[in-house]
């Protein structure tokens, strides 16, 4: 069965590999390891799950080369300083920050679902309603024409 869509797209391995971003970001965040060590880690183990491989490296990447960039242009959407943040959530926070800014090909609403998804499945209890609600307003801001062209 192929899942993958017109544009060659697998959006069931795009979603393993932002699940394995986030372990990774989430790994690089509490370890201080380099973000090349990270990435060298998860891609072995990666190798042996059907993932994008070229994606995880990207958000990861992403993540790493825009963290304090990322970090700022989120922070009038929290209600706490990001490093106050549960590490799950704030890896979540940062890579769909990535997305939503760097991203441009990626709709938002499939951004903020995937986040809210594997907060779910990672992080706390609620953590995913924080998520969403901060990632709403984010790209309420930062993707205005797309979040206004969508129908209601």
């Amino acid at each position: 069965m192929n899942r993958r869509r017109s544009d060659g797209i697998d959006p069931v391995a795009r979603s393993r590999a932002r699940r394995r971003a986030l372990q990774a970001v989430y790994a690089w965040q509490m370890s201080g390891a380099s973000a090349r060590d990270v990435i060298a880690q998860f891609a072995h183990e990666q190798a042996h799950e059907v993932a994008d491989l070229e994606y995880f490296e990207d958000l990861v990447r992403g993540v790493d080369a825009h963290c304090a960039e990322l970090d700022e242009a989120l922070q009038p959407f929290l209600d706490r300083d990001v490093d106050q943040v549960d590490p799950v959530e704030r890896a979540a926070l940062r890579i769909a920050a990535y997305e939503l800014r760097q991203r441009l090909d990626v709709p938002y609403k499939v951004v903020i679902n995937e986040a809210i998804e594997t907060v779910k499945r990672f992080g706390a209890e609620h953590g995913h309603t924080y998520v969403n609600g901060v990632l709403d307003r984010a790209a309420a801001a930062w993707r205005a024409a797309e979040v206004q062209a969508r129908p209601r």
